[in-house]
C-alpha cells in the first residue's frame, strides 16, 4: 500500500566527504564519473526548479497542490548544496568542474531565465513552458531514483557507503516528489502538445549534456585520464552498475503515453522506507 496524504518535506542531511576516494565505484572510474555528472548538472538546474517553482506558486489555485510545490522547493533547494559540497571536494583532489559548471550557468541563468522585455502573458507562457520542461526532466529523475534503490549491484561493487547514502537518499526523494512537476504542469495547462513537446527537447538536451560531463570528467581525471567510450557504458550496465541504455530508451518513451502519469514510476512506499533507514536523513531530524 502506498502512504496517504504524505507531506514533503526538505531534510536538512550533511555529509561528510573528507574520506571519499576520487573513484568512489572502486576500480570502475567511467561508473564513478557517469553518476559524478549529477554533481555537475544539478546544482545549478535544482535552483532553476526552485526558482520557476517560486514564481509559479502566485497562480496555483488547489491548496493541496500548493503545498505539495512548496515542499518540492524546499527538497530541491537541499539537492543542489548536498551535490555543491562534492564538487568541492573534487576540486580540493585535482578535478577541477569550473569550467564545465560555468557553461551549466549559462545554460540555467541566461538561456532558461527569465526574458526582458515582453508582455505580462508572453511572461506567463514562458513560465508553464519552463514548468513543462522541468516536468519532462523530473520524469528522468523519478526514473533513475527508482533505479538507484534497487541497484543492489553498487553495493556489491564496493561503493562509497557516504556517496550511497547521498545518491539514495536523493533517489528516495525524488520518487517521493515525483508527481509535483508534472501535476503543476497539467493545473495549468492540460494540452498534451506541451507535455510532448518539452520532452522531445528535455530528453536530448539531458542526454547530450551528460555525456558531454562524463567526457570532461574523465578527460580531466587526475588519477586515471581516459576517454569514455560506450563500451565500457554497456559494461556497466550488463553488470548493473549504470542503467542500460535500453531502459533509459524505454523510459523516454512511457511519457508520451496519453494515460501517463508520474505514479506510475517508482514506489513511494519504497521511497520512504528508505528514508526513514538513511543514515544522513536519520541524523537530520
Amino acid at each position: 500500500m502506498e502512504p496517504d496524504n504524505l507531506v514533503l518535506q526538505p531534510r536538512d542531511v550533511h555529509f561528510d566527504w573528507s574520506d571519499l576516494p576520487m573513484h568512489w565505484v572502486p576500480d570502475e572510474p567511467t561508473t564513478t564519473h557517469v553518476m559524478n555528472v549529477l554533481h555537475l548538472l544539478l546544482p545549478e538546474g535544482e535552483r532553476w526548479f526552485v526558482r520557476t517553482f517560486q514564481q509559479a506558486v502566485p497562480l496555483i489555485t488547489d491548496d493541496d497542490l500548493r503545498a505539495d510545490v512548496l515542499g518540492f522547493i524546499g527538497q530541491e533547494a537541499v539537492h543542489a548544496e548536498a551535490h555543491s559540497e562534492v564538487l568541492d571536494h573534487l576540486l580540493a583532489n585535482g578535478l577541477d568542474p569550473r569550467p564545465f559548471t560555468r557553461h551549466m550557468e549559462v545554460v540555467f541563468r541566461r538561456i532558461l531565465g527569465d526574458r526582458e522585455g515582453v508582455t505580462e502573458r508572453q511572461r506567463r507562457e514562458q513560465l508553464i513552458e519552463r514548468i513543462a520542461l522541468v516536468a519532462a526532466i523530473e520524469h528522468f529523475t523519478a526514473f533513475l531514483g527508482d533505479w538507484m534503490l534497487n541497484a543492489t549491484a553498487l553495493d556489491r561493487a564496493g561503493i562509497d557507503p557516504t556517496m550511497l547514502d547521498l545518491l539514495r537518499w536523493h533517489a528516495a526523494e525524488e520518487v517521493e516528489h515525483r508527481s509535483v512537476a508534472f501535476d503543476l504542469m497539467r493545473h495549468l495547462d492540460r494540452r498534451e502538445s506541451r507535455k510532448i513537446r518539452t520532452m522531445l527537447i528535455a530528453g536530448p538536451v539531458l542526454w547530450l549534456l551528460w555525456v558531454r560531463g562524463a567526457k570532461f570528467l574523465m578527460d580531466h581525471d587526475p588519477l586515471r585520464p581516459g576517454r569514455l567510450t560506450l563500451r565500457e557504458f554497456r559494461r556497466a550496465g550488463r553488470r548493473g552498475l549504470l542503467p542500460t541504455g535500453g531502459a533509459l530508451f524505454r523510459a523516454f518513451l512511457r511519457y508520451f503515453h496519453p494515460r501517463y502519469h508520474p505514479k506510475q514510476e517508482g514506489s513511494t512506499s519504497q521511497a520512504v522506507a528508505y528514508l526513514a533507514s538513511s543514515p544522513a536523513a536519520r541524523a537530520a531530524h
